[in-house]
């Protein structure tokens, strides 16, 4: 029997790191939000691997911090080891990475959904979402509930139409031993949603007390803690070990001589997977060539006897697992307390998606995350951040936030998904960003805390650090390139003593940092009038000065890239009317519908000549309107 719960500005479905981040920041921008989760014991779960952050990943969590969201706050409260990867090269690709203690990652951040204000958590499971003529209406539940809704963020995760399968063993399930929503699937499919199928997996959890340390590689975390957050100048906490060990050809025979009971390798999974996490009978069947794997065996929380064997994720049936993990060494009696498995799931085409994360044929419906046909917890993160953005902004009949691929790893991330698409579950990676020495993690918040500020999210306390922040930064840039250093006996001795060669001349301190063997810090003592500063002021100071040449050049072609960026295309557009533009072209261009002219340039089978064709368009159909107007 269904009855009226209740009216809401926003509906978020889910309450994994999309379906938080974009509940907090609609609450936080004044919307009355419900969140719907299946289990409130979900909240924030992370299903898979215990940690926030990783190449990539790193810059996604400290983007998502610096435009008011919650991730990166939350794992500075719960994280039990940090570190900084890809030190050893340049700071476009450094990246922090930090292991949760995953329960109290999930609690934390639910006790942070519970105290939010306009935000009502509940155990739900949606099983129709409510459109008519185009728009949203409502959604509603199992239990028979009808909530009226102005939005709604679809960010389910991996749950819609779940399958667990171990090798022979398949059963409807969700992750972690959760229910499915096996109903939700046909609603979003007489809604117009195109549906794909795609697959993810997990490895084994092992115990603690069967585990041989000794045997393995200790990996501690760093000693100077990098916070995510900028809200956090530094942090102190005794960190937990993690431990490298490999796999060997006793693994490998075991996973070869198995491998027709693999769903992988026998038919029973269709669903595509994500390549760059593969299984680890995949690793051995694909790079026969090679003798060992890297194996993490990782800690999931300060209070827990569970491990997480991460780079073994596996969907072999449960006798072959126990007999190829014990083939590791300093596993070799390992008991295994959580089943590897893999899991399919039905997710969005995001191709149907504006840049907004909006769906382009349903006003009001936005997706997240998993749901939108990405992997990981932070590129759902940065999802749900925009989504609930957006749909905040769309409730108060506002533009849309839209990040371009020069604004930030989100501007990429969604860039792709919505105008490339995916035909597997997405993964950020630094490769994928073209201005990535624009887009550090160290300068997240000069980039975006300001566009957080103008959305209504970013809060007072947050904008004066940041601009006090930027004022330092700017400040001691000026300073620097105002001190000279002579050429002085000791100040010769002294650059010879650090590998650098004499000066012939004074020099200001800012030319000096830019020779590649030295910088700001190897040379401070030379600069007597130097102010206190906080590390990361001195660090920011750093990298813009040393790479000052090189960002220069990225800023020129982000010039370039922002000329087809502001180039609008008319909504509705009748792209038949383009003379000159091939057929393949037009059927594609009507398709993704794209907003500007460089989407439409990244769109694949549409050529440069093309774009040059609605090129001249545009400007002729711009130039008429305004003749009319006139």
């Amino acid at each position: 029997m269904q009855y009226f719960g209740g009216e809401f500005d926003i509906v978020v479905i889910g309450a994994g790191h999309a379906g938080c981040e974009a509940a907090l920041a609609a609450a936080r921008m004044g919307c009355k939000t419900l969140v719907c989760t299946m289990n409130l014991d979900s909240v924030a779960m992370m299903p898979c691997n215990p940690n926030i952050g990783g190449t990539a990943k790193g810059h996604l969590v400290k983007e998502i911090d610096a435009l008011g969201g919650e991730m990166g706050v939350n794992i500075d409260k719960t994280f039990i080891q940090s570190r900084m990867l890809n030190t050893s090269k340049g700071p476009a690709v450094f990246s922090l990475r930090a292991q949760a203690d995953k329960k109290r990652y999930s609690e934390t951040m639910k006790v942070t959904l519970e105290k939010q204000e306009n935000l009502y958590l509940r155990q739900l499971e949606v099983i129709k979402v409510d459109i008519e003529d185009g728009k949203v209406k409502g959604i509603l539940t199992k239990n028979g509930a009808y909530f009226k809704t102005k939005a709604i963020v679809l960010a389910t995760g991996t749950y819609l139409r779940s399958r667990i399968i171990i090798g022979e063993v398949n059963y409807s399930g969700g992750p972690s031993g959760l229910f499915p929503a096996n109903e939700l699937s046909q609603s979003l499919i007489d809604c117009g949603v195109s549906l794909r199928r795609f697959k993810t997996g997990t490895p084994a959890r092992i115990s603690k007390k069967s585990v041989d340390f000794s045997k393995m590689i200790e990996q501690k975390g760093d000693e100077k803690i990098v916070p995510f957050s900028f809200m956090n100048d530094e942090l102190e906490r005794e960190q937990i070990s993690c431990y490298l060990t490999y796999t060997n050809e006793e693994t490998h025979k075991v996973i070869r001589g198995n491998i027709d009971r693999s769903p992988l390798y026998n038919g029973s999974i269709k669903s595509v997977g994500p390549r760059y996490c593969p299984s680890i009978e995949d690793k051995v069947m694909r790079f026969a060539d090679k003798e060992q794997h890297q194996v993490f065996v990782e800690p999931e929380g300060e209070n827990t006897d569970e491990l997480y064997v991460g780079g073994m994720s596996s969907s072999l049936p449960e006798e072959v697992q126990i007999a190829m993990y014990r083939t590791v060494s300093g596993l070799e009696n390992a008991e295994i307390l959580r089943t590897a498995y893999a899991i399919e799931y039905d997710c969005i085409d995001p191709t149907q998606l504006k840049l907004s994360l909006e769906f382009k044929e349903i006003e009001g419906l936005f997706g997240a995350g998993q749901a939108n046909g990405s992997s990981g917890y932070e590129e759902a993160g940065c999802q749900g951040l925009i989504a609930g953005i957006n749909a905040a902004l769309k409730v108060r009949d506002k533009e849309p936030l839209i990040l371009s691929r020069s604004d930030a790893y989100i501007g990429v991330l969604i860039d792709d998904l919505v105008t490339k698409g995916t035909n597997e579950p997405y993964r950020m990676m630094t490769s994928r960003a073209e201005y990535r020495l624009l887009l550090r993690q160290d300068n997240a918040d000069l980039r975006l805390t300001e566009k957080g500020y103008e959305v209504g999210l970013v809060t007072e306390e947050r904008y004066n650090k940041f601009i006090n922040r930027k004022n330092a930064i700017e400040g001691e840039i000026e300073r620097i390139k105002k001190v000279q250093i002579t050429n002085k006996q000791e100040v010769n001795e002294f650059l010879e003593s650090v590998g650098s060669t004499p000066l012939k001349k004074p020099i200001s301190f800012y030319e000096l940092i830019k020779r590649p063997e030295l910088d700001y810090f190897k040379v401070s003592s030379l600069d007597n009038e130097r102010p206190e500063l906080s590390y990361d002021v001195k660090e920011e100071v750093n990298i813009m000065a040393k790479y000052e040449g090189y960002i220069q050049k990225q800023l020129e072609q982000v010039q370039q890239f922002k000329k087809f960026e502001n180039r609008l295309i008319p909504e509705g557009l009748d792209y038949n009317n383009v003379k000159g533009l091939r057929i393949e072209a037009i059927q594609k261009l009507e398709k993704m519908s794209p907003e500007n002219l460089g989407q439409a340039s990244r769109i694949s089978g549409v050529s440069p000549a093309d774009i040059s064709v609605l090129m001249i368009f545009l400007e002729q159909y711009f130039r008429k309107k305004s003749e009319n107007s006139n």
